[in-house]
C-alpha cells in the first residue's frame, strides 16, 4: 500500500455551538491532535471566560496552541499562522490528524486561502490610533477610515472598531489600504484537497439558549475572579485581550461600579451579537464548507471517522 496522504480537519462554528466537542471525537477516534483556531483561546490568563478546554479534556488528546500567549503579547491572524504552520507540519511528520477548532473565520480564511502579508507598523501609528479609539465614538473613528480609506471604510461596519483601527493604522503606517496588502496574498497553508471543512449550523434559539446557560456556568467557575485578576495586571487596553467578553463587565461589577447580575446580562448580550457575527462570517465567507447539525454530533464524528479510515 502507498503511503496515506495527508489531511486535515477544519472545524468552525458559533461561539457555544458545541464544535470543541465535535474536534474532541474525532481526535479520540482517529488518534488526532486539537489544534486551536480561536483568537481568544490563545491567552494564557483566559482559561474561563473563553471556555477553553478543561483539564480532563487535554488529558484526553493532545491540544496544540490554546494559552500559549500572554495577555500582555500582541497577537495576531500572522503570529497564529506562524504558529500552526509548525504544528502542521509536525502532524505531516508524525502521520497524524490535525484537528483544527475554534471560531476566529479570518484564521481559517487565512489558513485555507493565504494572507497579506502587511509591513509592521510603526508604534507611534499605532498609539495613536488605539488611543484615538478609547476616546472617539465608533461611527466617529469610522468616519475618519472613510476619509482616508473608502475602500475598507465601505467594508467594515462601524461597531467592528478593532478592524477600523487596524485599518487605520495600516493607511497611515504604509501608505496603502489594507484592502491592496491583502490582494497580495501568501500561498495557503492548505489546499482543499488535504482539507475536510465543516461549520456547526445551530438553531438560533437553540444557541441563545446555550450561550445563556454557559456564561452562568462560567461565572460559577471562576469567571469573576478570572475578570479580577486580568483586569488587575499592566497592560496595554488596547490589545486584543481586553476585548475578551466578560473581562470589563465582571471587573465593574467586582470593583461595585455595576450590579454582577448586570454584568452577567451584558456578558450574554455580547456572546449573544457576537455569535450572530461569526454566523453572517460564516455564510458569507465560507459558504461551500459543509454544515454540520450540533444537535447530532456524536453521528456526525462516527461518520466521520467511518469516512476518514475508508479514505
Amino acid at each position: 500500500m502507498g503511503e496515506k496522504r495527508f489531511r486535515a480537519i477544519l472545524i468552525a462554528g458559533p461561539t457555544a455551538s458545541g464544535k470543541s466537542a465535535l474536534a474532541l471525537a474525532l481526535a479520540r477516534r482517529l488518534g488526532g491532535r486539537v489544534v486551536n483556531a480561536d483568537s481568544m483561546q490563545v491567552y494564557r490568563e483566559l482559561r474561563v471566560l473563553t471556555a477553553r478546554p478543561s483539564e480532563q479534556e487535554v488529558a484526553s488528546a493532545p491540544h496544540l496552541l490554546y494559552g500559549h500567549i500572554g495577555v500582555d503579547e500582541p497577537y495576531s491572524v500572522g503570529g497564529w499562522l506562524s504558529d500552526v504552520e509548525a504544528v502542521l507540519a509536525q502532524a505531516r511528520a508524525d502521520g497524524v490528524v490535525p484537528i483544527l477548532v475554534g471560531g476566529t473565520g479570518l484564521y481559517f480564511k487565512a489558513l485555507t486561502e493565504g494572507l497579506g502579508e502587511v509591513p509592521e507598523i510603526p508604534q507611534a501609528v499605532r498609539s495613536l490610533w488605539r488611543g484615538r479609539a478609547t476616546a472617539m465614538p465608533a461611527e466617529e473613528l469610522h468616519g475618519c477610515l472613510a476619509e482616508r480609506d473608502s475602500a475598507m471604510a465601505h467594508r467594515l461596519n462601524p461597531s467592528d472598531a478593532q478592524r477600523v483601527v487596524r485599518a487605520l493604522e495600516v493607511i497611515d503606517g504604509t501608505g496603502r489600504s489594507l484592502a491592496e496588502w491583502q490582494q497580495e496574498k501568501t500561498s495557503p497553508l492548505l489546499g482543499a484537497d488535504e482539507t475536510l471543512r465543516l461549520v456547526l449550523a445551530p438553531d438560533r434559539a437553540w444557541l441563545h439558549a446555550r450561550i445563556n446557560q454557559r456564561f452562568e456556568a462560567m461565572v460559577e467557575m471562576g469567571g469573576l475572579e478570572e475578570a479580577v485578576r486580568v483586569a488587575g495586571l499592566e497592560f496595554d487596553r488596547s490589545l486584543p485581550a481586553w476585548k475578551a467578553i466578560g473581562v470589563r463587565p465582571l471587573s465593574e461589577a467586582a470593583r461595585g461600579t455595576r450590579t454582577l447580575e448586570d454584568a452577567i446580562e451584558r456578558s450574554k448580550t455580547d456572546t449573544r451579537r457576537y455569535a450572530k457575527r461569526q454566523e453572517t462570517f460564516f455564510r458569507n465567507q465560507m459558504g461551500d464548507w459543509e454544515r454540520v447539525d450540533p444537535l447530532a454530533l456524536e453521528a456526525a464524528a462516527e461518520s466521520i471517522a467511518d469516512d476518514w479510515d475508508a479514505a
